[in-house]
C-alpha cells in the first residue's frame, strides 16, 4: 500500500523505512519498519510506527492492523507491544525458513 523513507530531522539523512503492506497470503494489512543498525534502540521505530498506525486508521481507514516478526527479534516485539499490539499466533509463510509471530491491533 504505502512505504515511507524515515529521515533524521537534523541532517535529512535516510535512516530506514516504515509502511503498510498487503500480502496476498494474509487477510489483514501488515505494518512494517526497518532501520539502519546505528539507529536501533533509539525510539525511531516506535515513533514511525505510531505515525503509520494513525495514518492507517485516519487516512486508509483500516479497522485492524497486523505486524509480523520472528521470536528472536525482541526489539521489534517490544515496539509492537508499545504500540498496543497483542500476540495472535505463530505461523509459517510459504518460502520462509523461520516460524513467524503475528501481532494485531484493532484501530
Amino acid at each position: 500500500l504505502t512505504y515511507f523513507v524515515l529521515v533524521l530531522k537534523e541532517t535529512n539523512s535516510p535512516i530506514g523505512n516504515c509502511g503498510l503492506l498487503k500480502r496476498e497470503t494474509l487477510e489483514d494489512v501488515d505494518i512494517g519498519y526497518s532501520l539502519l543498525p546505528e539507529y536501533h534502540g533509539k525510539g525511531f521505530a516506535t515513533e514511525a510506527a505510531k505515525a503509520m498506525m494513525n495514518y492507517a486508521k485516519e487516512v486508509v481507514q483500516l479497522k485492524k492492523l497486523i505486524a509480523i516478526t520472528t521470536e528472536p527479534n525482541v526489539r521489534s516485539i517490544n515496539v509492537l507491544k508499545k504500540l498496543g499490539m497483542t500476540f495472535e499466533k505463530k505461523f509459517w509463510m510459504e518460502g520462509d525458513t523461520e516460524e513467524l509471530m503475528m501481532f494485531a491491533k484493532n484501530l
